[in-house]
């Protein structure tokens, strides 16, 4: 590190100890955030952008009291599979695409984020196996994370352009431990997130479903040493994050639910929700799933692999897609098939 890097992190360092952030910032939360939020007013006058094929007012006061909703039977079968098709060929033919890929094993240590060409194929077909932002090289993965079902909810809550921030795709359970995903998923403006879950077959109990804390979004922030969002110069770990979520959860009797729902159906989470992976009691059930973390173009106005530049977007269905800084022509290379 150099020594203006090293002058900047001691700065931030100081700056951070002296005056944690400890909340989101009023100023900027979504309206539905805010006390005073009117529901039944707002939806009114609200003009979804699609036909809308579930009950507004219904899901939003239920988003406001326990922080996720899942929409019902909103995404056509065919898509699902066209999707899985794209994973399908990457996994076979990893040396063909340009995507990094995480396998969280101790034998890829000290670098378990890799190309994908570089980790052996079948370690690719295995656990703890996170695919990065296959939606970047997949149109159909464009098409699928921003169905005009999330696309409407997603706007009604934001009430500004969406812009997708990143993806994952995962074969197998991640038995991921407790967390929130704002202090790691992070824009210009924390609270301008939230995540898709979407199951790409149906989700059984000894496969390591995610669970989740029912209303956990109104649990007060924790700190990392350094404020609300984990970074280099955070003083606590991971782990303690998760030991805050599970006790404090319990003791604010916020009820622990896992989530076995049926492909076709669509979950969306709040930034502050508190969720994890459960533990995979059948090693050979699959919990094949496309995880996608939203924002708006406020609090990202930039790919996150290139923040200083200007960013390509591509539209699909009203929701921006930057262009991946790195990709070139592997940027759509699997074309989308026709669904019905």
């Amino acid at each position: 590190m150099g020594l203006l890097a090293q002058l900047k992190n001691k700065a931030l360092t100081v700056k951070e100890q002296l005056r944690p952030t400890t909340d989101f910032d009023p100023a900027t939360l979504p309206w539905i955030d805010l006390p005073e939020a009117d529901i039944a007013t707002f939806v009114k006058n609200f003009k979804p952008r699609f036909p809308l094929t579930f009950n507004l007012e219904e899901k939003l006061h239920f988003w406001q009291k326990n922080g996720y909703v899942i929409l019902e039977n909103v995404i056509p079968q065919e898509l699902l599979d066209a999707y899985w098709e794209d994973v399908e060929e990457l996994i076979e033919h990893p040396e063909k695409y340009k995507l990094m890929t995480r396998i969280d094993l101790p034998k890829f240590e000290p670098i378990q984020e890799r190309l994908i060409k570089d980790f052996p194929k079948e370690d690719l077909k295995g656990k703890y196996v996170k695919l990065n932002d296959f939606h970047q090289l997949s149109e159909t993965g464009k098409n699928l994370m921003t169905h005009p079902a999330i696309v409407n909810f997603l706007e009604a809550i934001f009430q500004q352009q969406v812009v997708v921030m990143q993806s994952l795709t995962f074969m197998f359970g991640s038995q991921q431990p407790s967390h929130q995903d704002f202090p790691w998923v992070t824009a210009k403006i924390a609270s301008h997130l939230a995540a898709a879950w979407i199951p790409l077959e149906d989700i059984t109990a000894d496969s390591g479903p995610l669970y989740y804390y029912v209303g956990s979004h109104k649990l007060p922030k924790f700190n990392f040493g350094n404020g609300i969002l984990s970074n280099q110069r955070s003083s606590r770990s991971p782990l303690e994050f998760a030991d805050y979520l599970d006790k404090n959860c319990a003791a604010q009797g916020y009820p622990r639910e896992t989530l076995l729902i049926k492909r076709g159906d669509v979950l969306i989470w709040h930034a502050a929700l508190a969720h994890g992976g459960g533990t995979i009691t059948n090693p050979d059930s699959t919990r094949k799933s496309y995880v996608c973390h939203y924002s708006t173009e406020q609090a990202l106005p930039f790919h996150r692999y290139n923040p200083f530049a200007t960013p390509v977007v591509q539209e699909y269905h009203g929701v921006h897609i930057y262009k991946h800084p790195e990709f070139g022509d592997q940027e759509n290379i699997l074309k989308a098939k026709p669904v019905s």
